[in-house]
Protein backbone atom coordinates (compact mmCIF):
# COMPACT_ATOMS: atom_id res chain seq x y z
CA UNK A 1 0.00 0.00 0.00
CA UNK A 2 1.33 3.38 -1.01
CA UNK A 3 0.17 6.25 1.23
CA UNK A 4 0.14 9.63 -0.50
CA UNK A 5 -1.19 13.14 -0.07
CA UNK A 6 -4.97 13.19 -0.47
CA UNK A 7 -4.73 15.61 -3.40
CA UNK A 8 -2.57 13.09 -5.29
CA UNK A 9 -5.37 10.56 -4.89
CA UNK A 10 -7.90 13.04 -6.26
CA UNK A 11 -5.53 13.68 -9.18
CA UNK A 12 -5.49 9.92 -9.85
CA UNK A 13 -9.29 9.93 -9.92
CA UNK A 14 -9.30 12.90 -12.31
CA UNK A 15 -6.70 11.29 -14.58
CA UNK A 16 -8.62 8.01 -14.91
CA UNK A 17 -10.44 7.85 -18.22
CA UNK A 18 -13.31 5.92 -16.67
CA UNK A 19 -16.97 6.73 -17.16
CA UNK A 20 -17.31 9.79 -14.88
CA UNK A 21 -20.86 9.07 -13.75
CA UNK A 22 -20.04 5.57 -12.47
CA UNK A 23 -18.19 6.87 -9.39
CA UNK A 24 -19.83 6.46 -5.97
CA UNK A 25 -18.78 7.70 -2.55
CA UNK A 26 -19.28 7.11 1.16
CA UNK A 27 -18.13 9.72 3.69
CA UNK A 28 -18.52 10.90 7.25
CA UNK A 29 -16.73 11.75 10.46
CA UNK A 30 -13.49 9.96 11.21
CA UNK A 31 -13.94 7.33 13.92
CA UNK A 32 -11.95 8.18 17.05
CA UNK A 33 -10.15 11.15 15.64
CA UNK A 34 -10.18 14.53 14.01
CA UNK A 35 -11.35 14.85 10.42
CA UNK A 36 -13.33 12.97 7.84
CA UNK A 37 -13.17 9.63 6.04
CA UNK A 38 -14.04 9.23 2.37
CA UNK A 39 -14.17 6.21 0.08
CA UNK A 40 -14.48 6.73 -3.67
CA UNK A 41 -15.35 3.71 -5.77
CA UNK A 42 -15.65 2.96 -9.49
CA UNK A 43 -16.46 -0.52 -10.86
CA UNK A 44 -13.47 -0.67 -13.22
CA UNK A 45 -11.00 1.63 -11.44
CA UNK A 46 -11.28 0.45 -7.85
CA UNK A 47 -11.67 1.97 -4.42
CA UNK A 48 -9.71 4.88 -2.95
CA UNK A 49 -9.68 5.79 0.73
CA UNK A 50 -8.96 9.32 1.93
CA UNK A 51 -8.66 10.81 5.42
CA UNK A 52 -8.64 14.60 5.66
CA UNK A 53 -9.03 17.41 8.14
CA UNK A 54 -9.44 21.18 7.82
CA UNK A 55 -6.36 22.85 9.28
CA UNK A 56 -7.99 26.26 8.82
CA UNK A 57 -10.73 27.68 6.58
CA UNK A 58 -8.35 27.73 3.60
CA UNK A 59 -6.34 24.54 3.97
CA UNK A 60 -7.31 20.88 4.04
CA UNK A 61 -4.65 18.27 4.74
CA UNK A 62 -4.90 14.55 4.44
CA UNK A 63 -3.67 11.22 3.17
CA UNK A 64 -5.04 8.45 1.02
CA UNK A 65 -4.39 5.27 -0.89
CA UNK A 66 -5.98 2.88 -3.33
CA UNK A 67 -7.42 -0.03 -1.35
CA UNK A 68 -8.93 -2.12 -4.17
CA UNK A 69 -8.39 -2.39 -7.92
CA UNK A 70 -12.08 -2.89 -8.68
CA UNK A 71 -15.47 -2.83 -7.00
CA UNK A 72 -16.46 -6.50 -6.77
CA UNK A 73 -19.70 -8.14 -5.62
CA UNK A 74 -18.62 -7.85 -1.96
CA UNK A 75 -17.85 -4.12 -2.14
CA UNK A 76 -20.69 -3.05 -4.42
CA UNK A 77 -23.43 -3.15 -1.74
CA UNK A 78 -21.34 -0.88 0.50
CA UNK A 79 -21.61 1.99 -1.99
CA UNK A 80 -24.84 3.93 -2.59
CA UNK A 81 -27.14 3.36 -5.55
CA UNK A 82 -28.58 5.98 -7.86
CA UNK A 83 -31.37 6.65 -5.35
CA UNK A 84 -28.96 8.09 -2.75
CA UNK A 85 -29.94 11.38 -1.11
CA UNK A 86 -26.59 13.08 -1.70
CA UNK A 87 -24.38 13.62 -4.75
CA UNK A 88 -20.69 14.45 -5.12
CA UNK A 89 -18.43 15.68 -7.90
CA UNK A 90 -14.76 16.23 -8.54
CA UNK A 91 -14.15 19.40 -10.53
CA UNK A 92 -11.32 20.85 -12.58
CA UNK A 93 -10.89 24.51 -13.49
CA UNK A 94 -11.39 25.52 -17.14
CA UNK A 95 -8.26 25.17 -19.27
CA UNK A 96 -8.37 28.76 -20.51
CA UNK A 97 -10.71 31.68 -21.13
CA UNK A 98 -12.21 30.14 -24.28
CA UNK A 99 -12.95 26.90 -22.42
CA UNK A 100 -14.57 28.88 -19.59
CA UNK A 101 -16.78 30.80 -22.03
CA UNK A 102 -17.81 27.64 -23.89
CA UNK A 103 -18.73 25.89 -20.65
CA UNK A 104 -20.64 28.94 -19.40
CA UNK A 105 -22.67 29.08 -22.64
CA UNK A 106 -23.45 25.35 -22.50
CA UNK A 107 -24.35 25.62 -18.80
CA UNK A 108 -26.76 28.46 -19.57
CA UNK A 109 -28.46 26.30 -22.22
CA UNK A 110 -28.79 23.36 -19.81
CA UNK A 111 -30.28 25.56 -17.09
CA UNK A 112 -32.79 27.06 -19.53
CA UNK A 113 -33.80 23.61 -20.75
CA UNK A 114 -34.34 22.36 -17.22
CA UNK A 115 -36.25 25.50 -16.25
CA UNK A 116 -38.65 25.01 -19.17
CA UNK A 117 -39.22 21.27 -18.71
CA UNK A 118 -40.10 19.32 -15.59
CA UNK A 119 -36.99 17.31 -14.72
CA UNK A 120 -35.68 15.60 -11.62
CA UNK A 121 -32.91 17.24 -9.56
CA UNK A 122 -30.59 14.28 -10.26
CA UNK A 123 -31.03 14.82 -14.01
CA UNK A 124 -30.06 18.48 -13.64
CA UNK A 125 -27.04 17.50 -11.57
CA UNK A 126 -25.90 14.94 -14.17
CA UNK A 127 -26.36 17.39 -17.04
CA UNK A 128 -24.43 20.13 -15.24
CA UNK A 129 -21.57 17.73 -14.43
CA UNK A 130 -21.38 16.67 -18.07
CA UNK A 131 -21.28 20.30 -19.26
CA UNK A 132 -18.50 21.05 -16.78
CA UNK A 133 -16.60 17.92 -17.87
CA UNK A 134 -16.48 16.58 -14.32
CA UNK A 135 -14.12 13.59 -14.32
CA UNK A 136 -15.99 11.93 -11.43
CA UNK A 137 -19.48 12.35 -10.04
CA UNK A 138 -22.30 10.29 -8.68
CA UNK A 139 -24.33 9.24 -5.68
CA UNK A 140 -22.93 9.62 -2.19
CA UNK A 141 -23.84 8.38 1.25
CA UNK A 142 -22.77 11.14 3.62
CA UNK A 143 -23.18 12.02 7.27
CA UNK A 144 -21.87 15.45 8.28
CA UNK A 145 -21.85 14.80 12.01
CA UNK A 146 -21.77 11.02 12.16
CA UNK A 147 -20.65 7.92 10.28
CA UNK A 148 -22.83 6.00 7.83
CA UNK A 149 -22.97 2.26 8.52
CA UNK A 150 -21.34 1.58 5.13
CA UNK A 151 -18.34 3.70 6.20
CA UNK A 152 -17.76 1.44 9.20
CA UNK A 153 -18.14 -1.65 7.02
CA UNK A 154 -15.59 -0.31 4.51
CA UNK A 155 -13.21 0.53 7.37
CA UNK A 156 -13.52 -3.03 8.64
CA UNK A 157 -13.02 -4.45 5.15
CA UNK A 158 -9.84 -2.41 4.68
CA UNK A 159 -8.68 -2.55 8.30
CA UNK A 160 -4.93 -2.48 7.52
CA UNK A 161 -5.30 0.63 5.36
CA UNK A 162 -7.53 2.18 8.02
CA UNK A 163 -4.85 1.74 10.68
CA UNK A 164 -2.01 3.05 8.50
CA UNK A 165 -3.97 6.07 7.25
CA UNK A 166 -5.16 6.90 10.79
CA UNK A 167 -1.56 6.93 12.01
CA UNK A 168 -0.43 9.05 9.04
CA UNK A 169 -3.25 11.57 9.54
CA UNK A 170 -2.56 11.79 13.29
CA UNK A 171 1.07 12.55 12.45
CA UNK A 172 -0.03 15.31 10.04
CA UNK A 173 -2.24 16.86 12.72
CA UNK A 174 0.66 16.76 15.21
CA UNK A 175 3.12 18.19 12.68
CA UNK A 176 0.70 21.01 11.83
CA UNK A 177 0.71 21.95 15.49
CA UNK A 178 -2.93 22.98 15.58
CA UNK A 179 -4.07 20.31 18.01
CA UNK A 180 -7.49 20.21 16.39
CA UNK A 181 -9.12 20.92 13.07
CA UNK A 182 -11.04 23.97 11.99
CA UNK A 183 -14.81 23.54 12.10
Amino acid sequence: MRVRDWQDIVTDVVDENADPEDWRAVAGDRRGGLGEDLYLGHPSVGVFQLKTYAKNPFEVNGVGTQVARRVDEDLDPLFPGEDADARFAVQQPPEDEDDAETKADRLEEVLKAHAEAPTAPDDLFDDVMEVLDSPAFGPMEYEQTDRPEALDELATTFEDAEDVLDAELDELVDDDGVGRGFQ
